[in-house]
Protein backbone atom coordinates (compact mmCIF):
# COMPACT_ATOMS: atom_id res chain seq x y z
CA UNK A 1 0.00 0.00 0.00
CA UNK A 2 1.47 3.60 -0.76
CA UNK A 3 2.43 5.29 2.35
CA UNK A 4 0.77 8.15 1.32
CA UNK A 5 -2.73 6.43 1.60
CA UNK A 6 -1.59 5.02 4.97
CA UNK A 7 -2.08 8.95 6.45
CA UNK A 8 -5.56 9.28 7.61
CA UNK A 9 -7.10 12.83 6.72
CA UNK A 10 -8.74 14.54 9.24
CA UNK A 11 -11.80 16.09 8.81
CA UNK A 12 -12.51 19.59 10.79
CA UNK A 13 -15.33 20.30 12.17
CA UNK A 14 -17.95 21.86 9.71
CA UNK A 15 -16.97 20.15 6.98
CA UNK A 16 -19.37 17.68 5.48
CA UNK A 17 -18.40 14.59 3.29
CA UNK A 18 -20.43 12.26 0.96
CA UNK A 19 -18.80 9.06 -0.54
CA UNK A 20 -20.87 7.85 -3.35
CA UNK A 21 -19.04 5.10 -5.52
CA UNK A 22 -18.88 7.11 -8.56
CA UNK A 23 -17.38 10.38 -6.82
CA UNK A 24 -16.36 11.81 -3.57
CA UNK A 25 -17.95 15.18 -2.58
CA UNK A 26 -16.30 17.81 0.19
CA UNK A 27 -18.50 20.97 1.26
CA UNK A 28 -17.11 23.82 4.10
CA UNK A 29 -17.35 27.04 4.59
CA UNK A 30 -16.04 28.12 1.30
CA UNK A 31 -18.25 26.13 -0.62
CA UNK A 32 -18.05 22.61 -2.93
CA UNK A 33 -15.62 20.32 -4.64
CA UNK A 34 -16.71 17.35 -6.26
CA UNK A 35 -14.23 14.75 -7.83
CA UNK A 36 -15.10 11.34 -9.50
CA UNK A 37 -13.78 8.34 -7.53
CA UNK A 38 -11.27 5.81 -8.88
CA UNK A 39 -12.66 2.55 -9.42
CA UNK A 40 -9.65 0.83 -7.80
CA UNK A 41 -9.54 3.34 -4.77
CA UNK A 42 -11.95 2.60 -1.34
CA UNK A 43 -12.30 5.84 0.87
CA UNK A 44 -14.42 5.00 4.16
CA UNK A 45 -15.59 7.62 6.90
CA UNK A 46 -13.93 6.75 10.08
CA UNK A 47 -15.60 9.44 12.78
CA UNK A 48 -13.48 12.57 11.90
CA UNK A 49 -11.41 11.06 9.60
CA UNK A 50 -10.89 9.09 6.46
CA UNK A 51 -9.36 6.58 5.00
CA UNK A 52 -7.83 5.50 1.41
CA UNK A 53 -7.51 1.92 0.18
CA UNK A 54 -6.56 0.30 -2.58
CA UNK A 55 -9.15 -1.94 -3.87
CA UNK A 56 -6.45 -4.76 -5.13
CA UNK A 57 -2.93 -5.72 -5.32
CA UNK A 58 -1.42 -3.84 -8.34
CA UNK A 59 0.90 -1.14 -8.86
CA UNK A 60 -2.16 0.95 -10.71
CA UNK A 61 -4.09 0.61 -7.94
CA UNK A 62 -1.58 1.12 -4.99
CA UNK A 63 -0.54 4.56 -7.12
CA UNK A 64 -4.19 5.52 -7.34
CA UNK A 65 -4.63 5.08 -3.28
CA UNK A 66 -1.70 7.68 -2.70
CA UNK A 67 -2.97 10.39 -5.66
CA UNK A 68 -6.40 9.84 -4.10
CA UNK A 69 -5.41 10.75 -0.68
CA UNK A 70 -3.70 13.42 -1.68
CA UNK A 71 -6.49 15.31 -3.94
CA UNK A 72 -9.17 14.30 -1.50
CA UNK A 73 -6.80 16.31 1.23
CA UNK A 74 -6.48 19.18 -0.81
CA UNK A 75 -10.53 19.59 -1.05
CA UNK A 76 -10.53 19.45 2.61
CA UNK A 77 -7.82 22.00 2.57
CA UNK A 78 -9.36 24.31 0.12
CA UNK A 79 -13.04 24.48 1.42
CA UNK A 80 -11.72 24.98 4.81
CA UNK A 81 -8.92 27.88 3.78
CA UNK A 82 -8.71 27.88 0.60
CA UNK A 83 -5.63 28.30 -2.04
CA UNK A 84 -4.11 31.23 -3.65
CA UNK A 85 -1.08 31.80 -6.19
CA UNK A 86 0.64 35.21 -6.46
CA UNK A 87 2.27 36.39 -9.48
CA UNK A 88 4.21 39.88 -10.29
CA UNK A 89 4.64 41.48 -13.06
CA UNK A 90 8.11 42.90 -13.81
CA UNK A 91 8.55 45.45 -16.22
CA UNK A 92 8.62 49.18 -17.61
CA UNK A 93 5.05 50.31 -18.14
CA UNK A 94 3.59 46.50 -17.39
CA UNK A 95 0.22 46.89 -15.16
CA UNK A 96 -2.66 44.68 -14.20
CA UNK A 97 -6.09 45.41 -13.22
CA UNK A 98 -8.99 42.96 -11.66
CA UNK A 99 -12.56 43.74 -13.10
CA UNK A 100 -15.41 41.38 -11.79
CA UNK A 101 -14.42 38.25 -13.34
CA UNK A 102 -11.93 39.57 -15.76
CA UNK A 103 -8.29 40.23 -15.51
CA UNK A 104 -7.37 43.31 -18.00
CA UNK A 105 -3.80 42.92 -18.58
CA UNK A 106 -0.89 45.67 -20.21
CA UNK A 107 2.39 43.68 -21.11
CA UNK A 108 3.87 45.75 -23.61
CA UNK A 109 1.75 43.87 -26.82
CA UNK A 110 -0.41 47.22 -29.15
CA UNK A 111 -3.24 45.62 -27.53
CA UNK A 112 -4.61 45.18 -23.26
CA UNK A 113 -4.94 40.85 -22.78
CA UNK A 114 -8.04 40.49 -21.24
CA UNK A 115 -8.18 37.13 -19.04
CA UNK A 116 -11.81 35.75 -18.51
CA UNK A 117 -12.02 34.09 -14.70
CA UNK A 118 -13.35 30.73 -14.89
CA UNK A 119 -16.27 30.08 -12.41
CA UNK A 120 -15.10 29.60 -8.52
CA UNK A 121 -11.79 31.24 -9.00
CA UNK A 122 -11.65 35.56 -7.91
CA UNK A 123 -8.72 37.61 -8.52
CA UNK A 124 -7.52 40.64 -6.97
CA UNK A 125 -4.37 43.55 -7.99
CA UNK A 126 -3.50 44.47 -4.68
CA UNK A 127 -1.01 46.66 -6.65
CA UNK A 128 -0.41 47.56 -10.58
CA UNK A 129 2.22 44.63 -10.49
CA UNK A 130 0.84 42.52 -8.16
CA UNK A 131 -1.96 39.56 -8.74
CA UNK A 132 -3.15 37.11 -6.39
CA UNK A 133 -5.45 34.26 -7.74
CA UNK A 134 -7.66 32.60 -5.49
CA UNK A 135 -9.96 29.75 -4.75
CA UNK A 136 -11.10 26.38 -3.14
CA UNK A 137 -9.84 23.94 -6.00
CA UNK A 138 -5.75 24.12 -5.99
CA UNK A 139 -5.78 22.08 -9.39
CA UNK A 140 -8.43 25.45 -10.86
CA UNK A 141 -6.03 28.04 -9.32
CA UNK A 142 -3.25 26.44 -9.93
CA UNK A 143 -3.94 26.11 -13.85
CA UNK A 144 -5.46 29.74 -13.99
CA UNK A 145 -2.43 31.08 -12.55
CA UNK A 146 -0.37 29.32 -15.12
CA UNK A 147 -2.62 30.41 -18.28
CA UNK A 148 -1.79 33.95 -16.56
CA UNK A 149 2.07 33.39 -16.68
CA UNK A 150 1.63 32.31 -20.17
CA UNK A 151 0.85 35.33 -21.78
CA UNK A 152 4.27 36.76 -20.81
CA UNK A 153 6.77 34.51 -19.22
CA UNK A 154 9.96 35.86 -18.09
CA UNK A 155 12.48 36.73 -20.36
CA UNK A 156 15.85 35.15 -20.16
CA UNK A 157 18.16 38.80 -20.50
CA UNK A 158 16.54 40.98 -18.79
CA UNK A 159 13.70 39.00 -16.77
CA UNK A 160 10.90 40.89 -17.86
CA UNK A 161 7.33 39.07 -17.96
CA UNK A 162 5.01 37.81 -15.69
CA UNK A 163 6.30 35.70 -13.02
CA UNK A 164 4.98 33.56 -10.00
CA UNK A 165 6.44 35.71 -6.40
CA UNK A 166 9.39 34.41 -5.45
CA UNK A 167 10.28 32.30 -8.40
CA UNK A 168 13.67 32.70 -9.30
CA UNK A 169 15.02 33.39 -13.23
CA UNK A 170 18.47 32.49 -14.09
CA UNK A 171 19.17 35.29 -16.29
CA UNK A 172 21.87 34.78 -19.07
CA UNK A 173 24.87 37.03 -20.03
CA UNK A 174 24.73 38.86 -23.07
CA UNK A 175 26.63 39.21 -25.85
CA UNK A 176 30.26 40.41 -25.23
CA UNK A 177 32.35 41.52 -28.31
Amino acid sequence: MSRIAKNPIPVPKGVEVNISPVQISVKGPLGMVARPMDPNVGIEKDGETLKCKALGNSNHANAMSGTMRALVANMVVGVTKGFEKKLSLVGVGYRAQAAGDKLNLSLGFSHPVVQQMPKGIKVATPTQTEIVVSGIDKQLVGMVAAEIRDVKPPEPYKGKGVRYTGEAIVLKETKKK
